[in-house]
């Protein structure tokens, strides 16, 4: 075998495997937020969720994009784990559609299509407005290449005539459970080394419909494909939140269980699936018996491949409760703060996405982004509330202060680190082939994380300067003074919770007027205060450091005032002198 030929069936397979990522990617893309929808909608019950699952793998062609799609709706709280292990059970069957086209692309001469398919998607790609229809031709186009090339490859190789290749094969007993495990075993780790389990498919296909290696191995190996595809996946998940950890882990429950009931009727099995093959091909007029091993071969292993996913789904969609008790036992919850800590809990989950996927995580980043803002807001009137308490019990009480302002400290710090990464996870997804509607939506993301870290700031100031007043031991506010300084708090807090209720929700149900009509509230309470302010120092109310002190803090109330609207109109698109 030359290095020539070796060269040009991993070239084939480039081909199949690039040909796959960008149908993926281009039908992903022309359903936009649809998809999602239609993924968060159709998942009332398990029976649903499965179909689900099943249709979008389909049309999508990647199980990994529904599986990233699924953990992330289970993370901002809009599927259960329950319904994310039927739709997962719905991606292994839809997933099968990729053998089938496999088997029809090595029955059917569809040479014919590959060029017109390059030609035509050129002509979409530069008129821009179908450039995603393009982009899904230019896929297409790829993946019947690389099954044209790898079929003439494999017959120019006649594998099945040469001795090595037979003798390899012909060392292992066919009828032996030892050897069952052996290939799959070997598909486990071939589909976990090139991360392509419709690779892995097509090299099984290709020795199987040559000759070289019998049914029963080339099964084997789609078995040890089931797993090994899991394995990717659970890897990726370790850094993942415990929610997409426990996803991970029920779908490879889901495969390891069917592999593990299908190999104690493993040949009956096969022989039943030859059966069915044979029994439908006559139904359609076709004599399977008499095909050549080349047409039959493939069908007998896309047929096996979707009668396994079918049955073992057939089988376990009625244990889903009892596998999510499993996966909740085995990946118990964190028992430790994770709120005091900074960790990114969407983006840094290591999954293959698409940009238009990986947007949806950031957004959910921004969202937890926002509440955590919120929360450190809310700390400050604590701290407020606090520092302004009665003297007793002073040595417990100045150890609650600093614990509380070191609280305040290392959130200032968080939303600094978060600020940094979001942005930079931001550009990097803004490198791939965007739409303009995504490109706007990372214009606004990244206004939106520079104003909530400047809520941070503004509240990490508010904290400093109580805190030096307490530090220096200087005189109580007046009572009017911290009745004034709690109702600007309360409207701030309210503003905030608009800004919440708006990063959680949808912008078109949304009353942009609501945020804006406080903020004018604010903006009107500061100046009235400020005019106070002024006559209680000149009637000798406090000192005019006392007063300088309290206007900065209504002041810094003003400002995240300020930055939540930045924020709401960023999220929303609009400015205020056009709401």
């Amino acid at each position: 075998m030359s290095i020539w030929v070796i060269f040009k069936l991993l070239g084939s397979l480039a081909l199949l495997m690039f040909g796959m990522k960008s149908m993926s990617e281009a039908l992903q893309k022309m359903a936009g937020p649809q998809l999602r929808h239609v993924l968060g909608a159709m998942t009332t019950n398990r029976f649903t969720g499965l179909l689900t699952g099943t249709i979008v793998t389909a049309s999508v062609q990647s199980s990994t994009a529904t599986t990233v799609m699924t953990v992330s709706f289970v993370n901002a709280g809009l599927l259960t784990l329950a319904q994310a292990i039927s739709v997962i059970m719905g991606a292994n069957i839809g997933t099968t559609l990729t053998a089938w086209i496999m088997a029809l692309g090595t029955t059917i001469d569809i040479s014919m299509a590959v060029y017109p398919g390059f030609f035509i998607g050129i002509i979409l790609i530069y008129l821009k407005k179908h450039r995603y229809i393009g982009d899904f031709l230019f896929g297409l186009a790829f993946l019947l290449l690389g099954l044209t090339t790898l079929k003439t490859t494999g017959t120019a190789m006649d594998l099945g005539h040469n001795p090595d290749v037979t003798a390899f094969f012909q060392s292992f007993d066919p009828d032996s459970f030892i050897t069952t495990l052996v290939f799959l075993l070997l598909g486990g780790i071939m589909t976990f080394c090139v991360q392509s389990s419709a690779a892995v498919m097509a090299i099984t296909m290709l020795l199987c419909s040559t000759g070289a290696m019998p049914i029963y191995q080339g099964i084997a190996l789609v078995l040890g494909e089931n797993i090994g595809t899991t394995i990717t996946s659970n890897l990726a998940a370790l850094s993942a939140n415990t929610q997409a950890r426990r996803a991970a882990l029920a779908h490879m429950f889901f495969n390891v269980f069917g592999v593990i009931w299908i190999l104690f009727i493993f040949h009956w099995f096969i022989d039943g699936v030859i059966w069915l093959v044979d029994y439908i091909g006559n139904g359609l007029g076709k004599n399977m018996a008499a095909m050549d091993s080349k047409e039959k071969l493939n069908f007998v292993l896309a047929a096996f491949h979707s009668c396994f996913n079918v049955i073992n789904a057939g089988i376990l969609i009625w244990f889903i409760p009892q596998i999510e008790k499993f996966v909740c036992w085995v990946i118990a919850q964190k028992k430790t703060d994770e709120e005091e800590d900074f960790r990114l809990h969407f983006i840094t989950a290591g999954f293959m996405k698409t940009p238009e996927l990986s947007v949806l995580e950031a957004q959910k980043e921004i969202r937890s982004f926002s509440e955590r803002m919120h929360r450190m807001f809310n700390m400050v009137q604590e701290l407020v509330d606090l520092s302004s308490s009665s003297l007793n019990k002073k040595e417990s009480k100045v150890t609650e202060v600093n614990k509380l302002y070191s609280r305040i400290e290392k959130y200032e710090s968080i939303s600094d680190n978060m600020e940094l990464e979001i942005a930079q996870y931001l550009e990097s997804v803004s490198d791939a082939h965007l739409s303009d509607d995504t490109k706007g939506k990372i214009r606004a993301m990244l206004r939106e994380i520079s104003e909530l870290e400047s809520i941070g700031d503004a509240c990490y100031n508010m904290a400093r300067t109580i805190n030096r007043k307490f530090a220096a031991k200087q005189d109580h506010f007046t009572d009017s003074q911290y009745s004034h300084l709690h109702q600007m708090m309360g409207l701030v807090d309210q503003s905030l919770v608009q800004m919440n209720a708006l990063m959680g929700g949808r912008k078109e149900a949304y009353n942009v007027n609501r945020t804006f009509n406080i903020e004018n509230e604010i903006n009107n309470y500061r100046n009235q205060l400020k005019s106070q302010n002024i006559i209680d120092i000149n009637n000798h109310q406090y000192t005019y450091a006392e007063g300088t002190i309290y206007m900065d803090l209504i002041n810094e109330c003003e400002k995240v005032g300020d930055y939540v609207v930045n924020v709401v109109e960023a999220r929303m698109g609009t400015r205020q002198k056009d709401a």
